[in-house]
């Protein structure tokens, strides 16, 4: 299998710093190919495919497009949750969660062929995930999330600075996220934003995807300076 970690992992805070989340539900009847291209055409640079429910078939048919449209971009195609699914499409990573295949098993399975991201449901799970393998983080929700109904109550950017001192593992924050509200997290320490209805539930997902990529960019900027 390709050394598609070693591909990643020098670039992935970068390539974390606009993470979009597909979900047909709030896409108002357009494909999740024509999501991602509007998405990658506004700055995304971060794709992750959530299958919830629906054929396997399908799913596979449609994780193989956007792992083509996100390689003609030089974007990172992850698959939320299904491990079976993301290597079956050799996607470039899978993003795991507490319900899901236990990290280290997962690594163990996937090797150096696949950027592993976690959720930890609390601080006390950043250090069993740094040692596990895991690539980055998924940390929130930040602000609340309407979109995902076991995501707990809102963490804070407190949680942001306290996942901050604990590694120095790229992380994105996660939850409530939208251009009026990014910068606070990428100042709390997050490498970038995991976003799924401020992008893909407006009228226009590309101008939405650039306000937000221009928001965490102009941080990120003023980080490093």
């Amino acid at each position: 299998m390709a050394n598609t970690r070693a591909i990643w992992q020098p670039k992935l805070k970068q390539a974390l710093s606009l993470y979009v989340l597909t979900d047909r539900l709030l896409s108002r009847g357009l494909s999740e190919q024509d999501v991602v291209r509007h998405a990658i055409d506004g700055g995304a640079s971060a794709i992750q495919l959530r299958w919830k429910e629906g054929p396997m078939r399908e799913a596979v048919a449609i994780a193989r497009d956007l792992k083509a449209i996100c390689a003609e971009h030089g974007v990172l195609f992850v698959v939320n949750d299904r491990l079976d699914l993301a290597m079956t499409v050799g996607a470039d990573g899978c993003h795991l969660g507490e319900d899901d295949i236990p990290l280290p098993e997962a690594r163990s399975l996937v090797g150096d062929s696949m950027i592993l991201g976690y959720s930890p449901a609390d601080l006390s799970e950043v250090p069993m995930a740094v040692d596990a393998g895991a690539d980055y983080l998924g940390v929130g929700p930040v602000y609340g999330s309407s979109t995902k109904d076991d995501a707990g109550e809102a963490v804070g950017i407190e949680r942001m600075r306290d996942v901050r001192d604990l590694t120095d593992l790229p992380f994105v924050g996660i939850g409530g996220i939208g251009a009026d509200n990014a910068v606070p997290v990428i100042e709390a320490g997050a490498d970038g934003v995991a976003v799924v209805s401020s992008v893909v539930a407006q009228d226009d997902i590309e101008a939405a995807a650039r306000g937000l990529r221009e928001q965490v960019d102009a941080a990120l900027t003023r980080k490093q300076r």
